[in-house]
């Protein structure tokens, strides 16, 4: 996750801000029935863009917005390519363009982190933004939220009066990681596109082209820390996330006989500043390490409970750790207690 307020919250490391990336692949299907609805004229006022993390969604709402708002088309950059060069790109990329309003988790200049979710305070510039008239010769406004399910309850309420009244050619761009956790109210009056992770044999080439080894590119695209999203796996790849995984396996593997040293030393690498991006990492990794130890004590007739109780406790921990500013250091260390609690107990 990155600390940086010009970037956003969910920039990963040796990953380009969405604002500034103009490729994108595996999604031309979905591009292009996008691209249809505004050459056709037949655009709709709701985009609910779906997918896993990583997979390119906020990618292309940027994308979308980019052509919504003017941008001359680029085939050679995809069906809704356009080029850096271009005037509206380069406004965009700047923050300078006024057609377009970005709600996302505020910055904490207090804590110097973001906030854990969108409030209503954010939610509450769209109809505002919508109100006034556009600047540009094509008279389109963009709303972008990255993502939507991470409003709380009031922020969802007040976007919904923008859905409920569709703004003269305003669209607003729905970003979604898990778009079961939005009001039905929200998801029936969007149309969505679900973006799904490319083949295997497709990300590991782009993983290449990104300068990943060959080796590298084959084990990440296939890596279930990445889920066969690109975004996901260059992060692995850029922040050193093979190799926590392959540490936090082993101590999972030893269980209560992992000396504190080795727990300590896990702790303090992904709570030291600089290290935000191998946080969901740490966590995923772990939840990942625990779940296959309930499989194996459960494929060995022992009773996986004490396993599956701390893998209900890590996925808790990990949804709580930024949304309520716990320490991250102290959070890593409980979640790594939860295995020792585990081993423990199968071994009593």
């Amino acid at each position: 996750m990155s600390t940086d307020p010009e970037l956003g919250p969910d920039v990963q490391p040796g990953c380009l801000a969405p604002r500034e990336r103009y490729d994108l692949f595996g999604h031309e299907t979905a591009e292009a029935s996008l691209d249809t609805a505004l050459t056709g004229g037949r655009m709709h006022h709701a985009w609910l863009i779906t997918g896993p993390r990583g997979v390119g969604k906020a990618s292309f709402a940027w994308r979308a917005a980019r052509r919504i708002l003017g941008a001359a088309p680029a085939p050679e950059y995809g069906p809704l390519g356009a080029s850096p060069t271009d005037p509206v790109c380069q406004l965009l990329e700047a923050s300078a363009c006024p057609d377009l309003l970005l709600l996302r988790r505020p910055w904490d200049e207090k804590r110097k982190r973001w906030r854990g979710e969108i409030t209503v305070e954010e939610a509450r510039k769209a109809p505002h933004f919508f109100e006034k008239s556009a600047s540009a010769n094509r008279g389109w406004r963009v709303c972008l939220v990255d993502s939507v399910d991470e409003m709380n309850n009031n922020g969802a309420n007040a976007l919904l009066k923008t859905l409920e009244e569709p703004p003269q050619r305003g669209v607003l761009l729905l970003v979604a990681h898990s778009p079961g956790r939005l009001p039905a109210t929200i998801r029936s009056r969007c149309r969505t596109l679900v973006l799904r992770p490319p083949e295997i044999e497709a990300t590991a080439q782009w993983l290449i082209d990104q300068r990943a080894t060959g080796d590298e590119a084959s084990a990440l695209a296939s890596s279930r820390l990445a889920g066969g999203a690109p975004g996901r796996a260059l992060a692995l790849c850029a922040s050193g996330g093979v190799e926590l995984a392959s540490q936090i396996k082993q101590v999972v593997a030893r269980g209560n006989s992992a000396s504190d040293s080795e727990v300590r030393a896990l702790a303090d690498r992904v709570a030291r500043k600089g290290s935000e991006g191998l946080r969901s990492v740490f966590y995923t990794a772990l939840s990942n390490a625990i779940h296959d130890a309930a499989r194996k004590q459960a494929e060995n007739q022992i009773d996986p409970t004490p396993w599956l109780n701390a893998w209900r406790e890590v996925n808790t921990l990990a949804g709580e750790a930024d949304g309520l500013y716990l320490d991250p250091k102290q959070s890593a260390l409980a979640a790594l207690g939860y295995v020792r609690d585990a081993a423990r107990q199968q071994n009593a």
